[in-house]
């Protein structure tokens, strides 16, 4: 049934029929200048789907947009999902949630901290109910007690895995192929935290175009396993790259930090430091050692998450 909707509408046309009450754009392909890329004959592209909202942008909407679909039919409107305390996934279900006058419950790993994240300000202006979870509670949130127990307090509800590690979040994700499914690009690269957009591109993928997943986390070793829980046909065209995490997940350097600003004065976008970044910095690195053949065509996806760099204690770069 999936499958046949992912034939059936073109990714615009699913996210107006599912919600109607948001305006979002049509995501830009962007061409990007450096002298290292026509150096080594490469053209180097950008989808930029960080530009289809202020809020719910880059790969959250798609991984969210099957959940929403069966919350807007559901009798029980109520979400529950988990995150971190800067989780683009949580800042997004809030937002979309208070739009569709859904009510959203977010847990969060670990303790409630003295100060909140903006991510953590912004989940509660948009009225998400924030329940603190102990990391070593969090790491049961699979479980079948664990989720009963939280089916026994708050009552029916639909369940979002973090970061929308689900089929359905794949199959969302997997909507993101239709962008570029017809430019002949011979590598797509994007970052990957949960694996859940990588399985959806990799799963969708109908050519010999590469798929390359480059880890925001340190020690994500079970790619595989990832894959073998969403089903994912592993017999297409990917690879996965682990060098990138600059210490793991929301880690940066200095290094990082003024890659970002000589990207952004480059060509005028604006990089999270958690995923895009880190992934264009692997992107370059790659292409220094050849790894790329000359008259490769590569797309970079934009994963959004832009909100994320209201942690960073200075953007004056982005202006």
């Amino acid at each position: 049934m999936r499958e046949n909707k992912q034939e059936r509408f073109m990714p615009h046309s699913l996210i107006k029929d599912v919600l109607p009450e948001i305006h979002f754009k049509e995501p830009a392909l962007s061409k990007l200048s450096d002298d290292l890329f026509d150096k080594n004959d490469l053209e180097i592209f950008m989808l930029r789907l960080d530009e289809i909202h202020p809020v719910i942008s880059g790969n959250k909407l798609f991984k969210l947009i099957y959940f929403l679909e069966e919350a807007k039919q559901s009798t029980h409107k109520q979400i529950i999902t988990f995150g971190g305390t800067y989780s683009n996934h949580l800042a997004a279900t809030a937002f979309v949630c208070k739009q569709l006058k859904i009510k959203s419950i977010g847990m969060v790993r670990g303790e409630k901290p003295k100060v909140l994240s903006p991510t953590l300000l912004f989940c509660l202006e948009n009225e998400m109910q924030l329940e603190f979870v102990s990391r070593d509670c969090y790491k049961k949130i699979n479980e079948k007690d664990f989720l009963k127990e939280i089916e026994n307090i708050y009552g029916e509800h639909i369940l979002i895995p973090e970061g929308g590690f689900s089929i359905k979040g794949k199959e969302g994700a997997g909507l993101i192929h239709q962008y570029f499914s017809d430019k002949n690009f011979t590598h797509v690269c994007l970052p990957v935290g949960t694996a859940t957009t990588f399985a959806g591109l990799v799963d969708s993928n109908k050519n010999e175009t590469e798929i390359m997943g480059f880890s925001v986390l340190k020690n994500l070793n079970d790619i595989e396993k990832r894959f073998e829980e969403l089903k994912v046909n592993r017999q297409k065209k990917y690879s996965f790259i682990s060098d990138y995490h600059f210490g793991g997940y929301a880690k940066k350097t200095d290094e990082l930090l003024f890659f970002m600003k000589t990207f952004y004065q480059e060509n005028k976008i604006e990089l999270d430091f958690v995923y895009t970044a880190k992934m264009m910095v692997g992107v370059r690195d790659l292409i220094q050692k050849n790894y790329f053949v000359a008259g490769s065509k590569i797309l970079c996806i934009h994963t959004g998450g832009l909100q994320g760099n209201t942690s960073l204690a200075t953007l004056d770069f982005f202006v």
